[in-house]
């Protein structure tokens, strides 16, 4: 005991150093000393250095998948006409998308509110700074007043922009479907619409500690969900509710430039490993094992398409091994904190093969115009990752001490992924509809036949490539 008045009057962050003492909380440490205790100081969240870095990077990553990644990726599969306004709309959807998420959408998917929604507490990101001193930021508790808080380790400014980068890439990945055929108004108001009406819901009730979908146990690492099959199903809506491009199934709608198309397709590759290794929000064994089976399920999807097609046509193409790849990043997206790599080959493997089926027979079969195949490969492969996420989950890399067994595949998890898709697939299959259904009713949704047959780059920009 003669030792605690020399343990108090220590700075608070020598106490790491000290190996008789143990961390509780979140800073509160202890001496340990026969059957009584004494705390010796209390500090606030402390930042991971390491962590943040990794974050940081991370978010970079994440926003290179839209800008340039997803923005060349559709470019080049787009006819040269509408080259430059495939490209103006990845490019102008960061823009906006980020102002949108600053206002509201941050606030309305991760503020405690309700299972249902968030609250407004962080409109604008009000109080978001509030403890920064001297250029110093302390760590933030995500569901703070909420009975499943969770104190993170990085800035909530970073968490932020983590996040931003999210909800970034998804109304842009739903362009796909769409391509070649939607005014650019159109698309401006839908994609702020159904940020705020489909998006930030979702994410509110996978991500959040109080959300509803969270709360049954539904397992979604980095967004098959949230991100792939919302932006899957809304693209499905957007080209039945629009209709076929003139000349579909007759005219030569060939990609313009598929060098565009595998430079976009490998910075999205890239970029996937901050999408899914930083969404275990750390510096860690979890985001090592997500980059693995990242990896592992791309590399299995762009062989299985390739061979696919390859035995089918007799040859395989540029286009469908950069499609099958991406399908696999998909897959592998609501996994890659949860299986190990042997299982993301397996699921990496089954998506190339149903997502090349997706995209060429069901599209085919159904008479659809999913323009880039933003359904066929990620509703479709967000779909297959999220069920085969109930199979193989591996407990121990999801295990805390609240839950030491983790999320573990099995028939009862295989139910509740599957009660997960049901529900995005209604929720965005119907407000995406009712959105379009409004703003073709007020404004209009499509371009007319002659600036169609034109080309939306001069039509709706006045520029065109040479």
């Amino acid at each position: 005991m003669t030792l605690l008045p020399f343990i108090a009057s220590l700075p608070a962050n020598s106490f790491k150093k000290l190996p008789l003492l143990a961390t509780l909380g979140t800073g509160s440490f202890f001496l340990i000393t026969g059957s009584s205790f004494a705390q010796a100081a209390d500090t606030a969240p402390a930042i991971d250095t390491g962590d943040t870095a990794w974050m940081l990077v991370s978010t970079a990553f994440v926003l290179m998948m839209t800008i340039p990644g997803l923005a060349l990726f559709y470019a080049g599969m787009v006819r040269k006409k509408n080259v430059l306004a495939t490209l103006m709309q990845s490019f102008a959807l960061c823009c906006i998308m980020s102002i949108v998420w600053m206002v509201a959408g941050y606030s309305l998917a991760f503020t405690t509110g309700t299972p249902w929604i968030g609250g407004v507490s962080r409109m604008f990101l009000n109080g978001i700074g509030a403890h920064i001193q001297n250029g110093a930021d302390i760590a933030f508790t995500l569901g703070a007043d909420s009975p499943n808080a969770t104190t993170m380790t990085i800035p909530e400014s970073l968490f932020m922009m983590f996040q931003m980068t999210f909800a970034i890439i998804t109304p842009a990945l739903i362009s796909g479907a769409y391509a070649e055929r939607m005014k650019f108004s159109a698309m401006c108001i839908f994609s702020v619409l159904w940020s705020l009406l489909v998006y930030a819901p979702i994410a509110h009730w996978v991500w959040s500690p109080m959300g509803w979908l969270a709360g049954l146990g539904t397992a979604d690492f980095a967004g098959g969900t949230v991100v792939h099959i919302n932006a899957g199903i809304a693209g499905l809506v957007c080209a039945l509710v629009l209709g076929k491009r003139k000349g579909f199934g007759q005219d030569d709608l060939s990609p313009f430039n598929l060098t565009y198309a595998i430079i976009g397709a490998s910075l999205l590759w890239v970029g996937w490993f901050g999408f899914n290794a930083g969404s275990a929000v750390g510096a860690n064994g979890r985001a090592a094992m997500a980059m693995a089976t990242t990896q592992i399920a791309a590399a299995g999807a762009g062989v299985a398409w390739m061979l696919v097609e390859w035995l089918r046509s007799g040859k395989p193409t540029v286009l469908g091994v950069i499609s099958g790849a991406v399908g696999g990043l998909v897959a592998i997206t609501p996994a890659a904190g949860f299986v190990l790599p042997g299982s993301a080959l397996i699921i990496g493997l089954i998506t190339g093969v149903i997502c090349y089926w997706s995209a060429t027979s069901l599209k085919h079969m159904m008479g659809y115009d999913d323009s880039l195949d933003a359904f066929g490969v990620h509703g479709v492969g967000g779909i297959v990752g999220a069920m085969l996420t109930g199979l193989f989950a591996y407990g121990p890399l999801s295990a805390t001490d609240a839950n030491p067994s983790g999320i573990t595949g099995s028939l009862h998890q295989f139910m509740v992924q599957g009660e997960a898709v049901i529900v995005t697939i209604l929720w965005c299959g119907i407000i995406s509809f009712v959105l379009l259904k409004a703003i073709d009713l007020t404004m209009g949704l499509r371009v007319t036949p002659d600036e169609e047959l034109e080309g939306l780059d001069m039509s709706l920009h006045g520029e065109r490539i040479n």
